[in-house]
């Protein structure tokens, strides 16, 4: 599916469940990680993760898509578009949108695979670094023994 598709896309789906015009794009943007969507403040652009939608299907997709209309209407309307306002909460059950998306990748996940562990070779003791050093620059906080990656 192409960005142009869909934006086509959302346009129909706004018509026939919101019953309002949807005058802005719809992109699919691979940068996004954790989220299947996203609503543009300043653009008004519609921002669709597109492994959701290959992960996930149509079904998924079109979830999506009504959850960000969702955001996008109130906000052009100028009520309360944020997941805690009471008037997003209650468009997201007039239209039957979903309130999450399914998870492509957790956070926590991503988060242990960019880890480094380092051992004191005298003591034992471990250190958890998100960052790689330079192991003959730095020594053991404990005992001052030599570190080496685990």
């Amino acid at each position: 599916m192409t960005d142009y598709e869909l934006t086509g896309l959302i346009k129909e789906i706004s018509e026939t469940i919101f019953k309002k015009p949807f005058t802005h794009q719809g992109l699919f943007n691979s940068r996004l990680r954790t989220t299947g969507g996203r609503y543009m403040l300043r653009s008004h652009n519609i921002e669709i993760n597109p492994d959701s939608y290959k992960k996930f299907g149509y079904q998924e997709l079109e979830g999506i898509i009504k959850h960000e209309l969702c955001h996008y209407h109130l906000h052009l309307e100028g009520k309360g578009y944020k997941h805690r306002d009471a008037d997003f909460r209650n468009l997201l059950e007039e239209t039957n949108s979903p309130r999450f998306c399914s998870l492509i990748e957790s956070k926590k996940n991503r988060q242990s695979a960019n880890r480094y562990i380092y051992q004191c070779v005298s003591c034992q003791t471990d250190y958890i670094r998100k960052i790689r050093m330079n192991t003959a620059k730095y020594r053991c906080g404990r005992c001052a023994g030599k570190l080496a990656m685990k």
